[in-house]
């Protein structure tokens, strides 16, 4: 692992430090843990633009989509 430097603003400092104790984890943890996810949330947005524009290329494609759309139970975030 690499030590990093980052600054934050006091109160997101303290909600840090509150979040990291309730999670029984430390800060640098939590951290990595937030970072995680937020990449994991830019792909996951990321694949579903190109998604989106694989389907204004090819409208046919997309009353497949839809159909699956009425029968599918998708989780929620």
């Amino acid at each position: 692992m690499e030590t990093v430097q980052i600054v934050l603003d006091k109160s997101l400092l303290k909600a840090a430090d509150r979040a990291a104790r309730l999670t029984r984890q430390n800060r640098s943890s939590l951290v990595r843990n937030a970072l995680r996810e937020h990449l994991r949330k830019l792909e996951i947005a990321a694949m579903e633009e190109r998604d989106r524009e694989g389907y204004r290329k090819h409208p046919e494609d997309l009353a497949e989509v839809l159909a699956w759309e009425q029968v599918a139970a998708w989780p929620e975030e």
